[in-house]
């Protein structure tokens, strides 16, 4: 049915696949607390938890990082589908 002329994906090839997806995924999660906690939690803070300004901050700064992330996944997909990315230097010229 389908996939057929495309041979099947060995199991090693399913790990490595799966293995390369998850360490995208901490990368990402990795940038999002960076990029986040320098914008919205100070340096010389001494409480505890966070206030609820920082809190508010954080959760902005995590649905703007996730917006920007899916609208340029989207933005490369479609390249993707019609007919290769450009370079980096043609993004968005």
């Amino acid at each position: 049915m389908f996939g057929l002329g495309r041979p099947q994906p060995t199991s090693a090839e399913k790990i490595a696949a799966v293995e390369a997806e998850m360490k995208l995924i901490a990368e990402m999660h990795n940038r999002l607390n960076r990029a986040c906690a320098k914008k919205c939690i100070p340096t010389d803070y001494h409480e505890g938890e966070l206030n609820k300004g920082e809190s508010v901050c954080l959760d902005r700064c995590a649905a703007k990082f996730f917006d920007v992330h899916f609208k340029v996944s989207d933005i490369l997909q479609k390249q993707s589908q019609a007919g290769g990315a450009p370079g980096f230097g043609g993004f968005g010229n």
